[in-house]
């Protein structure tokens, strides 16, 4: 569910946005396209990572951790090494972008690189946002799922910090959207 739905929510927000003087020189309808089939190989770099740590249902001490943030680096090396011999023309380019830099911040607090602002590409800019609300909305082995007006709330007040301001306007536009399709394609439908 959760590679469905970021790859649902990543065209939402980037068809929304794509008018927007600071995007659209990205955002064409060929790009939008690869973003859609590139976001589900956003944290394949996790296939690396150990499952004591991955699937520990508690806080992750300061050094699981930094092994967990290491599934950017290893699955954006992963995919370049598949670009290396398909040629830059792949969705596989967007795929390493995004799975490089989907965990920056727009404060330079983020990781692998410190990325800040404008500096962070725009691909990583919208899964960003789109994997923040779809782990809010959705259980996971360490918290349960989090309602959708709660993860709008959070999302918002990350405008700035966590997110790039304008992306926060243009989900702020089409949240509901998000939830028709967090709905949609829910995991496990919840006993009453």
């Amino acid at each position: 569910g959760h590679i469905k739905r970021t790859r649902m929510y990543i065209r939402l927000l980037a068809e929304h946005i794509k008018q927007h003087e600071k995007y659209k020189h990205f955002l064409s309808d060929e790009n939008i396209d690869m973003l859609y089939k590139s976001a589900p190989l956003h944290d394949i770099g996790k296939v690396a990572i150990p499952d004591h740590i991955l699937l520990k249902p508690g806080r992750l001490t300061d050094e699981e951790f930094e092994v967990m943030k290491t599934h950017t680096t290893i699955g954006h090396d992963v995919i370049e090494s598949s670009v290396r011999k398909l040629g830059k023309n792949s969705f596989l380019t967007i795929a390493a972008e995004i799975a490089l830099s989907h965990q920056e911040k727009w404060d330079g607090s983020g990781f692998p690189q410190g990325l800040k602002g404008d500096a962070i590409p725009i691909s990583g800019r919208l899964m960003a946002l789109a994997d923040v609300y779809d782990a809010l909305t959705s259980q996971r082995v360490y918290k349960p799922p989090l309602s959708h007006a709660l993860s709008v709330e959070i999302i918002k007040k990350g405008g700035g910090t966590h997110f790039d301001p304008d992306m926060v306007d243009a989900f702020l536009e089409i949240h509901e959207q998000f939830r028709d399709i967090a709905g949609k394609f829910a995991d496990v439908q919840q006993e009453k």
